[in-house]
């Protein structure tokens, strides 16, 4: 029977707290792997502009695979959440980024652009546009700055911390390089690229840190 107190052991409270991180990453995980694969296959087999637009088109109304594609955002906001959730006690600031991450990923999904998800300063925008675009850029922003927090975070412990600092030193740059080419050059081949190289990072960061809080034992 385990001593409270006494170091060494652990308490009955703390055992359940454990299991219930690694119930919490394990359903992170399988929310994350079947909201990338439905958006995936709603961006693949919609009738989109392929790699020259964003991955939101995919769920405009009236696309043929909208409830695919919001179904799959939903279930990456609550792998977010989860993944928020199943994080060993002690770390800070990353739990509220993620949970802040699930919401405006909720928000992106629900509300939805018009037709080619036009954004400024190159296309005319509605307030829905303006709302969706916001809300995706909030979500990832939130993302990334958890991926930084747990990179630094030393009760996250050494795994948690090495797959935080890799995939924050990809994203990153790809990040300003989404900011800049938005700027630059608008809508095209090398923003909806990128777009799809920060969502493939933040997904497998997602999807290998929820793994590793289900197989983890404290």
């Amino acid at each position: 029977m385990a001593e409270p107190g006494r170091p060494g052991t652990t308490t009955a409270p703390r055992a359940r707290a454990d299991v219930a991180r690694r119930v919490a990453g394990s359903a992170a995980a399988g929310c994350a792997l079947a909201g990338a694969v439905a958006v995936t296959v709603a961006v693949i087999a919609g009738p989109g502009p392929g790699l020259t637009g964003y991955v939101s088109e995919a769920g405009i109304a009236g696309s043929g695979h909208a409830t695919t594609y919001r179904i799959g955002i939903l279930a990456l906001a609550a792998a977010l959440l989860l993944v928020g959730a199943a994080l060993p006690p002690g770390v800070w600031a990353a739990p509220a980024l993620l949970a802040t991450g699930a919401v405006f990923t909720a928000v992106s999904g629900a509300v939805t652009c018009s037709a080619g998800c036009p954004l400024p300063p190159f296309e005319r925008a509605t307030a829905a546009d303006l709302v969706h675009g916001g809300t995706s850029i909030a979500a990832t922003a939130s993302v990334v700055l958890a991926m930084v927090t747990l990179a630094v975070s030393g009760p996250a412990g050494p795994v948690l911390r090495r797959l935080a600092g890799l995939a924050a030193a990809v994203a990153l740059p790809l990040c300003a390089a989404v900011g800049l080419a938005m700027l630059v050059l608008g809508r095209g081949a090398v923003v909806g690229v990128l777009e799809r190289l920060v969502l493939a990072v933040a997904v497998l960061w997602g999807l290998s840190t929820a793994t590793a809080l289900a197989l983890a034992r404290r």
